[in-house]
């Protein structure tokens, strides 16, 4: 079982944060990152919004630290540990965009990238940024398979319904021969595509009810018959886990997910501040069996 998480005061989503994140800098960051690192975490994530609307945002949260940048400074200060995206929206970007910056992170981190990407659903914010809203899932499934011919590729040739290309240079790329694609999403669509399209699928805002269901489905169906490989399955526990003040019940939840096939765990911990944080992370590692 690999184990990450969803790192601390880079987003900050209503009654899921610490208040001590609030004013947290980025050395707190840092220093999260290098124990994750040092205490063989599997990942860390940032997310991505680039203006939230300010009718939404006590719903959404507020804030959203770039990925791109933040992980480009994470990533001289660790060495192990996978930088994954969670998520990118990809309709505010065109594939050979992401293909070339996260191709460049890739190669500053030394083949760490996990690309988590997402179709979104915040319509402000595509029309803010000018971004097509009506049609973003179909966009959205080849955007990936154009990803997935180009992000490890100097001369990347594509030809899909929304994008193609040929005679070009995208000069770094990435070292990975297959850069890990999760898919984020809550409904089943977002699991068909991630079963289809991508390496792995990283769920929110379901209960393990909800999961139960929808993968039970999911595993029925000719898609999943047709896959090849293993899909990681990267499940986040409903709630906040305290692996210091109450090792049982953090094992019962993780080990709930773990049950249902989770292959990564996606973790928040209770934190009253960055000491009690990374007292979180070395309780979470000692706890053994199930994780």
């Amino acid at each position: 079982m690999r184990l990450g998480i969803v790192t601390p005061v880079v987003t900050l989503l209503p009654r899921a944060h610490g208040p001590w994140e609030r004013d947290a800098d980025l050395e707190a960051i840092v220093a999260v990152a290098e124990d994750a690192d040092r205490l063989g975490y599997h990942h860390l994530t940032c997310s991505e919004h680039v203006a939230v609307p300010r009718a939404v945002a006590e719903v959404r949260g507020s804030r959203y630290w770039d990925p791109l940048a933040t992980f480009g400074y994470l990533a001289a200060r660790t060495s192990h540990i996978r930088l994954a995206t969670h998520v990118l929206v990809l309709g505010y970007h065109h594939p050979l965009e992401i293909a070339k910056r996260y191709g460049t992170l890739d190669r500053v981190c030394g083949g760490r990238l996990i690309l988590g990407v997402g179709v979104g659903s915040l319509r402000e914010e595509f029309d803010l940024l000018d971004a097509r809203f009506d049609d973003r899932g179909a966009r959205a499934d080849d955007a990936l398979r154009a990803l997935r011919a180009s992000l490890s590729q100097t001369d990347p040739v594509y030809r899909g319904d929304h994008y193609r290309y040929d005679e070009i240079v995208v000069d770094p790329c990435s070292p990975q021969e297959r850069v890990p694609i999760w898919i984020g999403g809550r409904t089943a669509r977002s699991l068909r595509r991630a079963v289809e399209l991508a390496d792995g699928w990283t769920p929110f805002g379901l209960g393990p009810d909800d999961l139960r269901r929808m993968l039970a489905r999911a595993r029925e169906s000719s898609v999943w018959e047709r896959r090849v490989a293993p899909l990681d399955l990267v499940f986040t526990p409903e709630r906040a886990l305290d692996p210091v003040g109450d090792p049982e019940r953090t094992r019962l939840l993780a080990g709930e997910l773990v049950d249902m096939g989770a292959t990564v765990l996606n973790l928040r911990f209770v934190s009253h501040s960055l000491t009690h944080y990374r007292e979180q992370l070395d309780a979470m590692r000692g706890l053994g069996s199930p994780l």
